[in-house]
This record gives C-alpha cells, sequence and structure tokens, in this order.
C-alpha cells in the first residue's frame, strides 16, 4: 500500500526516515458548508482523477468510547521494517470530533492505484465511512524493537 500526498517533502520524509510508502500526486479539494450539511470532497490524480466525496451534518461530534470511529482513529503508534528491524513511532494528537455522514461517493481505480490485486474494490461499496476533524500531528522519534 501507499499514502498519497500532495508535497514532495512529506514524502521524502515519510520514506526515508521512517520507510513508509509514501507518493505525490496533484491533489484538490473542495469544502463547502451549508446550514444543515458539509460536503466534502478530495481528489488526487495519477493517470485520471480519483476522489472521494462525503456529505455529512455540519456540526462535529464528540468521539464515542468504544465505538468505531475511535477504534479506527485512536491508534498512536506507527510500524515500518527497516532492513531487518521493526522501527515503532508514535503519533501524538488530541480526540478528534467526528461528522455524521450522510451519504459518500467513492470514484476510484484501486487497480490502477495499487496493482492488479486491489482490482476487487472497484467493485465493493465501502463498509463504513467516516469523517474526522482532524488536527495537527507530532511524531516521536523512532525505536527499534529487539526479537
Amino acid at each position: 500500500m501507499k499514502e498519497i500526498v500532495p508535497k514532495p517533502a512529506l514524502s521524502l520524509v515519510a520514506n526515508s526516515v521512517y520507510q513508509e510508502h509514501y507518493e505525490t500526486m496533484p491533489m484538490q479539494n473542495t469544502i463547502h458548508h451549508t446550514d444543515n450539511e458539509v460536503l466534502i470532497r478530495y481528489s488526487w490524480k495519477d493517470r485520471t482523477w480519483h476522489s472521494i466525496t462525503v456529505t455529512a451534518g455540519n456540526n462535529p461530534l464528540p468521539m464515542k468510547p468504544d465505538s468505531e470511529f475511535e477504534f479506527i482513529t485512536e491508534h498512536y503508534f506507527g510500524f515500518t521494517k527497516k532492513k531487518d528491524k521493526t522501527a515503532e513511532y508514535e503519533v501524538c494528537h488530541p480526540k478528534w470530533e467526528y461528522y455524521e455522514v450522510k451519504n459518500h461517493d467513492v470514484k476510484v481505480d484501486f487497480e490502477s492505484l495499487y496493482g492488479s490485486g486491489f482490482r476487487y474494490l472497484n467493485l465493493q461499496r465501502p463498509i463504513s465511512v467516516m469523517l474526522a476533524e482532524g488536527s495537527k500531528i507530532r511524531v516521536k522519534t523512532k525505536k527499534y524493537l529487539q526479537r
């Protein structure tokens, strides 16, 4: 898998320091608020444009304990393999609020982005769709795990 980001510096740091698999691509985003809803669209381009669009309630809600949202977003450690060692790094951020998702649209060619092993995702609907408020993050220095 790879993470797609808009700036080459992000890919450079993530790939060289943390041995991640980031790729830089042109990206666009749209955020449109109405009285009752927010529409958010993230788009990125390799050979063609891909996008994910979410329509959600306009007011952020506090994270519910033991919820799917908490399970997905409250992971503060990342792991990566560097040569024959496993490195651990900590990602710090406050608990994120979420928005109630009302509708979504996924226009992504998973096969062109990730290879033929992901072709089946082109025919699947997402099991869950979440929208988080997000925040700045801080990545603490990595350490190597012993066997």
